[in-house]
This record gives structure tokens, sequence and C-alpha cells, in this order.
């Protein structure tokens, strides 16, 4: 009965102290195939106009055709340098914008008079009938 050194017991059948990764790259490569497919799908764009890095230089007042809304403090506005009343602003965007084919205007704000001001004159000019808002370079 007494054990040899040779194995009694089958030397084969022993418990192996390997870790078993085979589960643990499949649940990696479930993972980066997920993210793969999830990243490009929650890229959101944001349509922008992008101001040309080498203007040309232009003339003062070289398109007689452009609009530009000033807004002044004290609830004080103009259309090309011509003032207008708060009260009319609408009416005399209005006409300026149902002949032209071309719905843009140019919006200045001045340091001095609040977002507020500067936000509903857009809105009025929107209203107007005006599509493409553009803010005066300063």
């Amino acid at each position: 009965m007494g054990m040899s050194a040779g194995g009694g017991g089958g030397s084969g059948s022993g418990l192996t102290n390997d870790i078993n990764v085979t589960p643990m790259i499949d649940v990696l490569l479930v993972l980066l195939v997920i993210f793969m497919i999830i990243v490009p799908m929650s890229r959101k764009a944001i349509d922008t106009q992008l101001p040309d890095p080498n203007p040309q230089q232009a003339q003062p007042n070289a398109n007689p055709d452009q609009i530009v809304l000033e807004v002044l403090p004290d609830d004080k506005y103009a259309i090309n340098k011509e003032p207008i009343e708060k009260a009319k602003l609408f009416e005399r965007l209005k006409s300026i914008y149902d002949p032209r084919p071309d719905k843009i205007i140019f919006v200045k704000g001045d340091t001095m008079t609040t977002y507020a001001n500067v936000v509903w004159a857009m809105d009025q000019a929107r209203g107007a009938g005006v599509k493409v808002i553009g803010v005066a370079p300063k």
C-alpha cells in the first residue's frame, strides 16, 4: 500500500493554476466592436460658415445693396446709418426685404447696448423675411 515516488494517484489529473484568458479576450473584442459602431453615430455636426483667412481688401461702400442694422444704446436703431424708431423697425425691414431676392442682413451691435436688444433686432429681421443674418466685424 505504499506510494511510489513516480506518481501513485495519477499525476496527470492534478489541478492547474493557469488563468483562462479566452473569455476575457472575447468580451474585449465584443466591446471593441460595439464602440466602433457607436462612436461614428454619436458625432454631431454643426453647419458653419467661416470667414476667409486671407480676405481681399475691399473698398468702403463697395456693395451698396448690403443692409446693415445697427443696434445703438437706449433702444435706438439705424438701418444703413438712417435712424429708425423701435416701433417702426419691423415695418421698415419688411418694406426693404419684400422686393429683394437676396434676404441677407448684417447686424452691428454697439458695445454699450444690451444683448437682449441685439437678439430682439435679429428676431424682427427674421420675422421680416431675412434668411441670412451676419454679424458685422468690429
